[in-house]
């Protein structure tokens, strides 16, 4: 079994930047596409970004493109999302989540999540 921990989530102001990471234990995620998802209070789990298993293939959310970028290091065991350019609109809890099937699109194509960390961009 896979458990995922994010982190890097902090307050800052609009136009900042942070770097998230999503750190695998447990099992190697090495062989998964891997994606990120935001939770804004009283909003639905919306998709950010997701990189394949190799980092070959990203995909990236209209709201986020060209501001964010994911990478991964597959010999560390983890998932990063550097975030720029922060708009107080990006305010969420950032999850990662390890694809199962489906659309990577949707939040029900990933099998497992971890608890998330929360980013908030003061206006």
């Amino acid at each position: 079994q896979v458990q995922l921990a994010e982190s890097g989530g902090q307050l800052v102001q609009t136009g900042g930047s942070l770097r998230l990471s999503c750190a695998a234990s447990g099992r190697s995620i090495s062989n998964y596409l891997v994606g990120w998802f935001r939770q804004a209070p009283g909003k639905e789990r919306e998709f950010v970004s997701a990189i394949n298993w190799s980092g070959g293939r990203t995909y990236y959310a209209d709201s986020v493109k060209g501001r964010f970028a994911i990478s991964r290091d597959n010999a560390k065991n983890a998932v990063y999302l550097q975030m720029n350019s922060l708009k107080p609109e990006d305010t969420a809890v950032y999850y990662c989540g390890i694809y199962g099937i489906g659309s990577y699109y949707y939040e029900r194509s990933y099998a497992s999540w971890g608890q998330g960390t929360q980013v908030t961009v003061s206006s």
